[in-house]
């Protein structure tokens, strides 16, 4: 490729938020018909790079050529104008309309719009390139890969010879994501430039071309995917060599520690989202969550901590006597205050897990700022943890006084999931603990679960990637549509076997 000329051309590119610079003279080259993978740690740059490419930052230094001619991206209409398409991580698109309408949502043409000719001219996208989409089909019945789907081909509908995915599989079963690649490939036939930023370097062994990798801000090297290795690819990222194994130590003493019995939930619009689930969480053991995204996960997780309340059913905690107590109903002070050492790692880690605005020690003092003396609180131990949680888990930060909304979001996870762990919980919920964080992260993270579950922790563990699941948990629960649709062993299960099963209630036989 050294003697074609890029479609895509970043030269020096520098770019600062105030003391902390995000990429620093970053050379990045992308060619025409290729599939281009791009990978580094959290904090790295890859988002701050890419949306420099989309019109939604604006370099302090280097330039930006396309198809060999320098150009200045202001904005992302210039983006579009120059071919350049960016499908991000979490979707935008509004619920109410029909495909079409989102496509073509914000487009001016002579004449007005056509939807009929819209549909047709989204009919031949999806023909040439191996996509399944409704044209007329709200986005509120819409799968998560149908609205990817959506987000794709509106790109594609703008002209977009450049795309840049961002975890394009991060919510996706294997059989989709498969389904996905032919897509991409086909694109590459077509001559379309794809650059995808992702954590799991299987796919990216799988997909690529070539993999471009950053580290804290600078330009490391490229390489040709074939002659790569999982192994090489991520000691280029770390700096280091790391051990990739995940470790599954046979559960200590497993004895029932919650069990859940035939709960059901709906949403506070009356949507159902859990119905009649029944399973036991053992202690010294992972439970792993498997399922589409949206399929009852965030509710089960927040209703075993107290914090969504339920149309019917039991959760109970149960002592080392073998006496139970009933959880359901209970908010998380009062669960507290029943001597449950419970600790939860919510999904929406801003909104729900930590305070944006508070530094990373006012952070760790929410879990503790009832211990202080009369009205004071304690606030030695929380500057402590802190400094101990961002040592631990190398959380890239200037301070432990510095707000959490301004680190990156893989670094916030570090610092919501090092906080809950800290606790000493009895009974650790976690739910995409691993989520955006970068490989050398998401196996610390194992680690210190494993480390819970060997302390006899009932863990119990929501994830994406299914060959995590596989090789870190003890058994799987399948949910399908808020339903159980099978709980399997993890030593034996199969990955298509699982995929399959988050597609299909009944799927496999429940324990």
């Amino acid at each position: 490729m050294e003697n074609k000329t890029p479609i895509l051309k970043l030269k020096d590119i520098t770019k600062r938020f105030g003391d902390i610079i995000a990429n620093e003279k970053v050379c990045l080259d992308v060619y025409e018909g290729e599939i281009l993978a791009l990978l580094g740690e959290n904090g790295s740059g890859k988002t701050t790079l890419m949306n420099m490419i989309s019109g939604i930052y604006f370099p302090d230094e280097g330039e930006i050529m396309v198809k060999g001619q320098p150009v200045s991206i202001a904005k992302p209409e210039d983006a579009f104008n120059l071919g350049i398409g960016m499908i991000h991580q979490h979707f935008k698109l509004v619920d109410v309309l029909t495909a079409t309408e989102n496509i073509i949502l914000g487009l001016k043409e002579k004449g007005g719009l056509d939807l009929k000719k819209a549909a047709e001219r989204i009919k031949e996208i999806c023909d040439t390139y191996g996509f399944e989409i409704d044209p007329n089909q709200k986005i509120y019945n819409m799968s998560v890969s149908q609205k990817q789907t959506v987000e794709i081909v509106k790109v594609l509908y703008r002209g977009a010879d450049i795309l840049i995915l961002d975890e394009p599989t991060a919510v996706l079963t294997p059989q989709e994501a498969e389904k996905l690649f032919n897509v991409l490939r086909n694109m590459k036939k077509d001559g379309k430039s794809v650059i995808i930023i992702t954590h799991k370097l299987n796919e990216v062994m799988e997909i690529s071309d070539r993999v471009t990798i950053l580290r804290k801000g600078h330009y490391i090297c490229d390489m040709e995917t074939k002659s790569a290795s999982v192994q090489a690819l991520t000691d280029a990222m770390v700096g280091h060599a790391v051990e990739l194994n995940i470790d599954r130590p046979e559960p200590v003493d497993p004895k029932p520690r919650i069990q859940v019995d035939h709960l059901t939930v709906r949403s506070q619009d009356g949507v159902l989202k859990l119905k009649d689930v029944s399973f036991t969480a053992n202690s010294g053991e992972i439970l792993g969550i498997a399922g589409i995204a949206g399929n009852g996960q965030k509710e089960l997780l927040e209703a075993i901590a107290g914090l969504q309340p339920a149309e019917s059913g039991d959760i109970y905690f149960i002592e080392e006597d073998g006496s139970r107590e009933e959880l359901l109903g209970m908010d998380p002070l009062k669960i507290a205050g029943m001597g449950v050492s419970l600790s939860f790692v919510p999904e929406d880690r801003l909104g729900m897990g930590l305070v944006g605005n508070m530094n990373l020690a006012e952070n760790m003092m929410l879990r503790s700022f009832r211990k202080g003396r009369g009205v004071f609180t304690d606030r030695k131990a929380p500057y402590d943890l802190a400094e101990h949680v961002v040592e631990e888990l190398e959380v890239n930060t200037p301070s432990v006084f510095t707000p959490v909304r301004k680190l990156s979001g893989g670094n916030v996870q570090k610092v919501l999931v090092g906080r809950e762990i800290a606790s000493a919980p009895t009974v650790l919920l976690t739910a995409y603990a691993v989520r955006g964080l970068d490989i050398n992260s998401s196996y610390m993270i194992y680690d210190l679960i494993n480390k819970q579950k060997k302390r006899g922790v009932a863990v119990v563990y929501v994830g994406e990637d299914l060959d995590v699941l596989l090789e870190l948990c003890d058994r799987i629960l399948v949910l399908c549509d808020g339903q159980v649709s099978g709980i399997l062993d993890g030593k034996t299960a199969q990955k298509n076997e699982v995929g399959l099963m988050m597609t299909k209630v009944g799927g496999g036989e429940a324990e």
